[in-house]
C-alpha cells in the first residue's frame, strides 16, 4: 500500500537544497546563485526554450536556442521574423507546428501584449501553442508563481516517490495531484527546475541513480526494491507504416526543385522535395517529365506511424517548365530531416551543393 503521508515540504527544502549546489549550467536558465543575487529570468528565453524542449532532449536543443537568440534576441524580433527564416532555422527539430505556433504567439505577445508576456498561467494558455504544461513552466519559472510543472521526468519522480502503480497515462490525474502537494509557495521555479534535473540526471527511466538521490529517504518505490519498475505503462500498439514517393530534381545549372509544404499537416511550413500522399497504397506523382531513376528508400517515424519513402533522382535542362531554387540559395540543413534524408541519398547521383 502506498503512503500518502510523505512530508512534501521535507522532499521540497532537501530538493532545493540538492539544486542549489547541483543545477545544470543550461544556455537559457538563470542558476540558483543568480537568483539569489537578484537576476531575473527572461520570459522570452524560457518560452522559447520550454517550446523547443517539447519531446526533445536538452543536448539537441542548445544549439538551435543559441542560433535563435543571436537571430532573434527578443519577442519583437521574433515577431517580425519571416517565416520561411524561422521555418529554415527550425529545421531539424522536428513536430514543426511548435515553429509555427512559436511564430504565432511571438505576434500576438507583440501585437496584443505589447511584448511582454502574461506572467499567470491562465493568460499564457490564451496565447497561440501554449497548453497547460507550457503555461504552468513559463508562469513558474520565469515569474515564480506557484505552478505545477509535470512533465515525464516528473510523472516518472513521483510514481517512484509515492509508489504509484496505476499505470500511465491512466495515472496522470493522480501524479499531478501529488506533484502539486509538493510544490513550494516560494521559489517554485527552482523547484520544477529542480524536479527537471532529478529526472534528467538521478531517476533516470533506466538504472535510477538511487544511491545519490537526493530524497530517497522518502522514495517509496525505493523501499520497497522496485524503482526502476515505475512507473508502469500502458502497451502501445504497433505503429503502421506507411509509404510514399520523393522525387529529387536537379537543373543542369544547379538550381534544384523545391516546394514550400502545406502549413497544415505534418512537416507544415517547411521546404522539401515534391512527392506523393503518404498512405498504405500510393500513386505515383512525378512533378514533370524526366528521365527517372529509382535510388532506394529512406524510414522515418513520426509520432503516429513509420514512412518509407523511395527515392526518385533526375536532372533537367534549362529550361525545364517549374520553379527551381538557385544553387547559392539552396541550403540542405534548412530541410527538415526526412528531407535531408532523401537529400543524401540523392546527392551522390546528383552532385553535392
Amino acid at each position: 500500500m502506498r503512503d500518502e503521508g510523505t512530508n512534501g515540504a521535507a522532499i521540497s527544502d532537501e530538493l532545493l537544497k540538492w539544486y542549489d549546489a547541483h543545477a545544470r549550467i543550461l544556455p537559457w536558465r538563470v542558476g540558483p546563485a543568480d537568483r539569489v543575487a537578484g537576476v531575473l529570468p527572461d520570459p522570452y528565453r524560457v518560452w522559447l526554450s520550454e517550446v523547443m524542449l517539447q519531446q526533445t532532449t536538452v543536448a539537441a536543443v542548445k544549439g538551435y536556442y543559441e542560433r535563435f537568440t543571436s537571430l532573434w534576441p527578443d519577442v519583437a524580433a521574433l515577431a517580425a521574423a519571416e517565416d520561411g527564416a524561422v521555418m529554415a532555422e527550425w529545421a531539424g527539430l522536428g513536430y514543426y507546428a511548435r515553429a509555427r505556433n512559436l511564430l504565432a504567439c511571438a505576434r500576438a505577445v507583440a501585437a496584443d501584449h505589447s511584448g511582454t508576456f502574461p506572467d499567470d498561467a491562465e493568460a499564457l494558455r490564451r496565447l497561440p501553442g501554449i497548453g497547460p504544461y507550457t503555461a504552468a513552466a513559463i508562469a513558474s519559472i520565469a515569474f515564480d508563481r506557484r505552478e505545477t510543472v509535470v512533465d515525464g521526468n516528473v510523472e516518472r519522480i513521483i510514481s517512484r516517490l509515492f509508489r504509484v502503480e496505476t499505470p500511465l497515462p491512466v495515472a496522470k490525474p493522480e501524479l499531478t495531484r501529488l506533484a502539486k502537494s509538493l510544490t513550494p509557495d516560494l521559489r517554485s521555479g527552482d523547484h520544477a527546475q529542480a524536479m527537471m534535473d532529478l529526472g534528467a540526471t538521478i531517476c533516470t527511466p533506466r538504472s535510477p541513480a538511487c544511491g545519490i538521490c537526493p530524497v530517497i529517504a522518502h522514495c517509496q518505490a525505493h523501499a520497497a526494491g522496485m524503482a526502476a519498475d515505475l512507473p508502469a505503462k500502458i502497451k502501445k500498439k504497433a505503429k503502421p507504416v506507411r509509404h510514399g514517393f520523393a522525387y529529387v530534381v536537379r537543373r543542369a545549372d544547379g538550381a534544384w526543385l523545391l516546394e514550400r509544404r502545406p502549413a497544415k499537416g505534418l512537416l507544415g511550413g517547411t521546404l522539401g522535395w515534391p512527392g506523393s500522399e503518404w498512405g498504405d497504397d500510393p500513386t505515383p506523382s512525378p512533378p514533370l517529365d524526366a528521365d527517372w531513376t529509382e535510388l532506394g528508400e529512406v524510414r522515418h517515424t513520426f509520432t503516429h506511424f513509420h514512412l518509407r519513402l523511395r527515392i526518385f533522382a533526375a536532372s533537367v535542362d534549362q529550361f525545364a517548365p517549374a520553379d527551381f531554387t538557385p544553387a547559392a540559395d539552396f541550403n540542405p540543413s534548412h530541410l527538415p530531416t526526412l528531407m535531408r534524408k532523401a537529400y543524401s541519398v540523392a546527392s551522390d547521383t546528383l552532385g553535392a551543393n
